[in-house]
């Protein structure tokens, strides 16, 4: 009771100073009710400020590229689109896949691939035309022309084509090697996505290319099998169709991926030592062209060239005669 009445004591002096500290709390957290809805556009102030700096930042930076970057090289890629669209539409859905093997390079579409093919094959026919053939009558030269212009109409095509199947030999080349670097990641515990993903940055090729390009389909809500599917559609390599297509059937049916893997790893190395033993029977037969039309003919004018003089001579002395 002494030690109740001893606090009760000690603190009705301070009373006061308590009721007067909770009336300045109070106004302070009403001041800080209020004080977010004058405050508030700060914020967003401060965002539009950072974008319109980035805005300049991104307008100096294009001013400052050189003037054909900025203002040529669009008006050449409309102009490219412009011819492309006059080219027959027949063409355009093959086109199109052939820009897909070939891993559609420089990014272009079918409309600005038909459009090189045609300015090249104007540029060409028409600066021989103007430039290189004056001494010529009007139909030769006028004939030479088509022919050229036929020329660049058919040289984007053939590179192209050249283009989609080195990349078809490069992935060809690169699955054994990669299929063994899936099983050594599935075997070790990473999900087939993890391994895709570690195969893909572990080198540089169009595999591995396809391979990121599986995964990042994949995360992004593709189902696998469609993804892989996509990716047999974008290479059309045979082996890798054969891989994809076990692939998908064992995961339909349930069977273990690893076990997959390995015996199509195992697969792949007995084809590329088949292809590599093809070759080098093929080899004989590719010497024996090469020594019938280019050595044998080069060492018989080596050997028989300093005697036909001689032989001449011989052949004018006897008709002499």
């Amino acid at each position: 009771m002494e030690l109740m009445t001893f606090f009760a004591g000690a603190t009705a002096p301070w009373s006061p100073l308590v009721v007067a500290g909770l009336v300045v709390l109070a106004t302070f957290l009403v001041w800080q009710g209020f004080a977010p809805a004058r405050t508030a556009t700060l914020p967003v102030a401060e965002r539009l400020q950072d974008y319109l700096d980035r805005r300049d930042v991104v307008e100096e930076s294009e001013l400052a590229q050189p003037f054909a970057v900025r203002v040529l090289l669009p008006l050449l890629r409309r102009l490219v689109r412009g011819l492309g669209g006059l080219m027959p539409k027949r063409s355009f859905e093959k086109t199109a896949h052939l820009l897909v093997l070939a891993g559609e390079p420089g990014g272009m579409s079918v409309l600005d691939f038909m459009g090189v093919r045609l300015l090249l094959a104007v540029a060409l026919g028409g600066g021989y035309f103007l430039l290189l053939d004056d001494a010529l009558p009007f139909f030769a030269a006028l004939r030479n022309t088509v022919i050229i212009s036929a020329v660049g109409l058919l040289l984007p095509q053939m590179w192209l084509r050249r283009r989609a199947r080195s990349r078809q030999k490069e992935i060809l080349r690169a699955l054994p090697d990669a299929l063994d670097m899936l099983t050594i990641g599935v075997e070790a515990g990473l999900a087939f996505e993890s391994a895709l993903l570690r195969v893909g940055e572990q080198w540089q090729n169009a595999l591995s290319q396809e391979f990121r390009r599986v995964v990042r389909e994949m995360r992004m809500g593709a189902p696998r099998n469609e993804a892989l599917r996509r990716m047999v559609e974008r290479t059309d390599v045979d082996e890798l169709s054969t891989f994809v297509a076990v692939l998908v059937q064992s995961n339909q049916l349930g069977v273990s991926i690893a076990q997959v893997l390995h015996g199509q790893a195992e697969q792949m190395r007995i084809k590329r030592r088949q292809r590599a033993e093809e070759q080098a029977r093929q080899a004989g037969v590719k010497i024996v062209l090469v020594l019938v039309f280019f050595i044998f003919p080069v060492m018989f004018i080596v050997i028989m060239g300093p005697t036909v003089p001689r032989i001449m001579t011989l052949f004018d002395t006897m008709s002499g005669g």
